[in-house]
């Protein structure tokens, strides 16, 4: 297998990849291993470069069903960057405040400035996922009058979605957006463990069993979604996620490589 992997193409057809993937590797290989460390490093070293350069920025993005890996992928990613130049953020409901302006208001402020990376744990694109699934959502952003005049609000949003992430690339900021893939299956084994586990009760919420029964729907949100807003200057990347080890390993070869592209140097020393 190459250091990258290629982005999602379209039409996307999710059940066409096997979330159990692990390309023949085996976690129990010493080179995976090292190789996971060693990246680590690579994206520190880019980072540190990326901060002494001040022209580009990094925001990733994970998206995936609940259980997904989310939180693990952020904790293997913050374990390689400089927690000087990088903030996480999770997106909850929003406020009164956010509410009362666009969608993207708050996304927007949270994006990383130069030299800086920005990790979302979610993002704005629950708002063409979840909101979809729930439409009583969207009673709470606009008048019952104002969304029955929408009648194509969510490939509006993707529009805006790609105007808004075309805006951010144009200024320097790189936008890579993950998707965390796992099965059916391995949903309900990880809802189970958080259950049994006193240490990962409060990661669980009855909700999470509800929103399984949305399984078929929220695939097919996730394709339309990746199939609409992935772009050459914001490509969006389908990570087996099944095996969390596997998961990682990809995640690093995808931010290391994507830094690593990047022409960035070292400023010189000033003139005298």
């Amino acid at each position: 297998m190459s250091n990258r992997i290629a982005p999602a193409k379209s039409p996307l057809k999710l059940a066409s990849i096997d979330p159990r993937d692990t390309s023949g590797l085996n976690k129990d290989d010493d080179k995976l291993a090292e190789e996971m460390a060693e990246r680590q490093k690579q994206i520190y070293d880019l980072h540190y470069l990326m901060y002494a350069d001040n022209r580009r920025s990094l925001l990733i993005i994970l998206q995936g069903i609940d259980a997904s890996g989310k939180d693990g992928a952020v904790r293997y990613l913050a374990g390689g960057f400089n927690p000087q130049g990088l903030t996480i953020h999770s997106f909850k409901r929003p406020s009164d405040l956010e509410l009362d302006h666009d969608y993207l208001w708050r996304v927007h402020q949270a994006c990383p400035g130069r030299g800086e990376v920005a990790i979302f744990n979610r993002s704005h694109y629950e708002e063409v996922t979840v909101a979809k699934i729930h439409p009583e959502i969207l009673a709470a952003e606009f008048l019952p009058t104002e969304i029955a005049r929408q009648k194509d609000l969510f490939q509006q949003r993707y529009r805006q979605i790609r105007d808004f992430e075309r805006m951010l690339a144009e200024n320097g900021t790189v936008v890579l957006k993950l998707f965390l893939h796992i099965s059916r299956d391995e949903q309900v084994e990880r809802l189970e463990e958080r259950m049994k586990d006193p240490r990962k009760h409060w990661k669980f919420s009855r909700q999470d069993l509800v929103e399984r029964e949305f399984w078929d729907d929220y695939m097919r949100a996730f394709e339309e979604m990746i199939d609409a807003t992935g772009t050459e200057h914001a490509p969006w990347y389908i990570i087996p996620a099944d095996r969390k080890w596997y998961r990682n390993l990809l995640i690093g070869r995808i931010v290391a490589g994507t830094m690593k592209e990047l022409k960035m140097e070292y400023p010189a020393l000033p003139k005298q």
